[in-house]
């Protein structure tokens, strides 16, 4: 079967025409080479292939591959995202001060909770770390995200304040703060300078074995969904880490599509574009369908293959179980999950949709960004972020101590997503592209009770609607009127 062949079967899910075509151009090469669909044939094992169907080319690099490969290797290095090996070396130790730290307070709540002595000393403990450092793509300066494993008998609140006064009262720890109310409750501290996010998730069992192979679904069953999240980022880490067929290629390709997005301003997960779980997704499902291509080709099939996807076709790392269960991403059977605008699913059960927060306008940014990486994969892939600024909207958060500062903002910033969605209501604005890089604002150094300091947090443009060329009043962007207010209690 030649390469048009299979290349339309492997998108025929998104038109009946095309499933109707790619089968009748089957049937018309099967009928070239004197097959007999009647005859039998001789049973063969199932292809071997990394993702739910087989590569589109399995073509080996030629000599110009490879020197494009390395001179994209040079333009990384220039843009100083590796770490040095003192610093991997860092990372490293502070994980392992953390892990230790962990398994010292699970000790002391056995004590505290009367634990048999049997139990205590088998109960254990894990911090794995998960997201871009266990990928191996993480950018100097990144924080590390990580999942404290536990014991059944543990309760969930114990760790958001036994544990978080623990860590508060060790001298490397700076910029603590718990935040139990969001979608994953998290841990946010810094620890010797890296930034760090602790997530919890307890275990059916009374122990945490050395040895742990998270992956097995049993893990997950029968846990409230806080645990199943928690446990799930470093499952879908570990997961798209298994599900490509050359894992260092895979890397160099997914950081070059991270610095690629991180300049053109569409890498945040919370301001409605894309976070790193979905790109690494994406670029995973490239790797699966071209096996052995170099890291540079893996980029140029990337905007290639993207710049003409139909969204919300799914993209997936292999083929789901059990469709009918509701737990995991699925239109035909979850009313909500039609809504989405992107569907880019984790490769971990159960299956959830990482591109929820994907906006008709975030949307609109992201498939015209990466038609423009079209034109530029080509030839030379242009990093440099020049957005050009006409009609734009600056929030400002104002506060008067640092406490306030890493609260107040954070409060602020989980709310850009409602703005955007008020603005796309209005029928003059075609697009809200919000700049995901917050700037630092004026401190103020004297400790006047009235004295405030500022953070420009984000910039929103938008051009006029095409059809009528006019920009709308920000008065007229609110239809019926709507006011946005957030105060912090303590201000």
């Amino acid at each position: 079967m030649d390469f048009a062949v299979l290349f339309r079967e492997k998108y025929t899910f998104t038109s009946p025409h095309r499933r109707t075509s790619a089968f009748y151009i089957t049937a018309m090469s099967r009928k070239k080479q004197n097959v007999s669909t009647t005859s039998p044939v001789p049973v063969e094992p199932p292809p071997k292939w990394f993702g739910p169907t087989g590569p589109i080319s399995e073509d080996f690099p030629e000599e110009e591959d490879l020197i494009l490969t390395r001179k994209l290797t040079e333009t990384l290095q220039s843009y100083d995202v590796y770490e040095s090996k003192q610093e991997l070396q860092h990372r490293e130790t502070v994980l392992k001060k953390l892990e230790t730290l962990y398994k010292e307070w699970l000790q002391e709540m056995c004590d505290q909770m009367n634990v048999p002595e049997v139990v205590k000393a088998k109960v254990g403990g894990k911090v794995l770390p998960f997201g871009s450092y266990h990928l191996g793509v993480h950018s100097k300066g990144a924080d590390i995200d990580a999942l404290c494993v536990g014991p059944g008998f543990l309760d969930r609140k114990d760790f958001f304040t036994s544990f978080f006064e623990k860590l508060k009262a060790q001298k490397e720890v700076k910029d603590i703060r718990a935040i139990e109310e969001t979608y994953v409750p998290v841990i946010k501290l810094t620890y010797e300078g890296i930034e760090i996010d602790l997530v919890f998730g307890r275990l059916a069992q009374k122990s945490v074995p050395e040895k742990l192979n998270l992956l097995d679904d049993k893990y997950v069953l029968g846990l409230d969904k806080r645990c199943i999240r928690s446990l799930n980022g470093y499952r879908v880490t570990e997961e798209i880490l298994q599900h490509v067929p050359n894992v260092h290629n895979f890397r160099i390709a997914l950081r070059v599509i991270k610095l690629w997005a991180k300049q053109r301003n569409i890498y945040s997960n919370s301001l409605g574009f894309l976070g790193g779980v979905s790109w690494a997704i994406m670029v995973a499902r490239i790797c699966q369908v071209y096996p052995n291509a170099t890291p540079a080709t893996l980029v140029i099939k990337f905007f290639k293959v993207y710049s003409t996807w139909i969204w919300p076709v799914p993209i997936q790392l292999h083929r789901v179980k059990n469709c009918l269960d509701r737990n995991i991403w699925n239109p035909n059977v979850n009313p909500s999950d039609r809504c989405h605008q992107m569907a880019i699913i984790t490769p971990a059960y159960p299956q959830q949709n990482t591109s929820v927060n994907v906006s008709r306008s975030s949307l609109a940014v992201l498939t015209e960004e990466i038609e423009r990486g079209t034109l530029n994969a080509g030839t030379q892939m242009t990093m440099i972020l020049s957005h050009i600024l006409r009609h734009y909207i600056v929030l400002e958060a104002s506060y008067m101590t640092e406490k306030q500062r890493l609260e107040w903002v954070g409060l602020v910033e989980s709310k850009v997503r409602i703005l955007v969605g008020l603005l796309e209501r209005n029928r003059q604005i075609s697009k809200a592209h919000v700049y995901v890089k917050s700037l630092a604002g004026p401190r103020k150094a004297n400790k006047n009770v009235n004295s405030r300091s500022h953070d420009l947090l984000h910039m929103m443009s938008f051009p006029p609607e095409e059809r009528t060329g006019q920009t709308p009043r920000l008065s007229e962007l609110f239809n019926p009127p709507v006011v946005l207010i957030y105060r912090h209690q303590k201000l």
